[in-house]
């Protein structure tokens, strides 16, 4: 399943600059960094419960956002992308 992560977590605290870069490297081991709080995370239904549940223990839902946009395949179809960092296409080898 693709799945499209976006956060916003606050910072105004040293804390809340832990909790950004342990959100972003969670996002980061499952997907790709499409712009600097958004990820696209191609993954199956044992990975996807593991993300969730890590990203959840990282946040305070009190000072911090987090949403999950579960995109099915027509959706895919429907992405339009303009500029730089082309999208990347998950049925191929990921080689970097």
């Amino acid at each position: 399943m693709l799945i499209l992560i976006t956060y916003d977590v606050s910072t105004v605290e040293k804390a809340g600059m832990k909790r950004l870069r342990r959100v972003a490297r969670a996002c980061e081991d499952y997907g790709v960094r499409v712009q600097k709080s958004v990820f696209e995370c191609q993954v199956g239904q044992t990975e996807w419960i593991q993300l969730k549940a890590r990203l959840l223990r990282e946040i305070k839902s009190d000072e911090d956002s987090l949403r999950f946009y579960y995109l099915d395949e027509a959706a895919k179809q429907k992405i339009e992308h303009y500029g730089i960092d082309k999208p990347m296409d998950f049925t191929e080898p990921l080689i970097l």
